[in-house]
């Protein structure tokens, strides 16, 4: 798969690409329905396939703080992409311009223009172009116009729930990890960059791989029992705290703090990835550090007793 920033990167695409266009947060079954369902289209049309994403979201612009969670990072999406069979990831900054275009603006200059599609694939509550005015019927017509033909995928539904970002989010949300990893396929994860922090968890003897979150508010907050990867192959369990640390600050930036059990390797730099497995707890504020301590510790014999109860997952 290749990854492409913007459309003065795209080579030109002569004989044209198959297409699909979307947020994808979270890259859930519902998504990778799409993605399949595209792919069979490039394999029977020989064409390259493409999937078109924007950075930001655009709630995220339209909404600053107050957009929706974001299940996935962009770096997040793009590994998630590449297990899947797409060819090219497109990546659009979502800006004023963007957000300007009206409908068939979007469809002659960026889907003909830029990308000479041949068949373009999207969710069946598609809408793009300037106040949302592009819909799927309009698609249609256009394709018929100009020469490439539309698909629109049913809702993928699992025992009667539509799949949706927002159902997966609202999972999270509950701490029902077992019915966000139905939705998703695998567990819900975080990656990054493993960072210095303030060393309190080494202090209190529970030294931390710490993650800058990286979203402007997380899906998940609390105390969970976690496996990491991304360091040499192996999984390694452990007990992670997702939040805003108010027993110490409160009210600042979202961190991932992970104490991995039996482990005192330095992998500060690493590129790892937390699967939250089972929330043991919400995030608390602790009126002592000897009262954190304690809670810290019950928290691991809580992590340690489920990986005893559930040693395959």
């Amino acid at each position: 798969m290749r990854l492409i920033r913007g459309l003065n990167h795209l080579e030109p695409l002569h004989d044209g690409c198959v297409l699909t266009i979307g947020n994808f947060d979270g890259l859930h079954l519902g998504h990778q329905r799409v993605i399949e369902r595209l792919a069979e289209h490039g394999r029977c049309l020989q064409l390259p396939t493409v999937a078109m994403i924007f950075e930001p979201q655009p709630l995220e612009y339209f909404l600053g703080d107050h957009a929706p969670s974001r299940l996935t990072r962009l770096r997040e999406k793009v590994i998630q992409f590449a297990k899947l069979p797409i060819d090219e990831l497109l990546v659009l900054p979502f800006n004023r311009v963007l957000a300007d275009y009206d409908a068939d603006h979007f469809i002659l200059d960026i889907l003909l223009n830029k990308l000479n599609i041949k068949h373009l694939v999207v969710g069946d509550d598609f809408h793009f172009g300037k106040a949302r005015r592009g819909n799927f019927a309009l698609l249609q017509h256009r394709g018929q116009e100009f020469g490439f033909s539309v698909e629109s995928t049913d809702s993928f539904e699992l025992d009667g729930l539509r799949i949706s970002s927002t159902l997966i989010r609202d999972a999270l949300g509950e701490g029902d990890l077992v019915q966000a990893k139905t939705l998703l396929g695998r567990d819900y994860s975080v990656c990054g960059r493993v960072a210095h922090g303030d060393k309190r968890g080494r202090e209190l003897g529970f030294p931390t791989a710490n993650l800058q979150m990286f979203r402007k508010n997380s899906p998940l907050v609390g105390v969970f029992a976690v496996t990491m990867t991304g360091l040499g192959g192996c999984e390694l369990r452990g007990v992670a705290n997702l939040g805003n640390r108010p027993t110490f600050e409160g009210g600042g930036k979202a961190v991932l703090e992970t104490h991995l059990f039996d482990f005192n390797r330095d992998i500060y730099g690493h590129y790892v990835e937390v699967h939250f497995k089972a929330k043991l707890r919400d995030e608390a504020r602790f009126e002592s550090l000897a009262a954190l301590k304690s809670q810290i510790q019950r928290d691991i014999e809580a992590a340690h007793d489920f990986f005893r109860q559930h040693p395959h997952v």
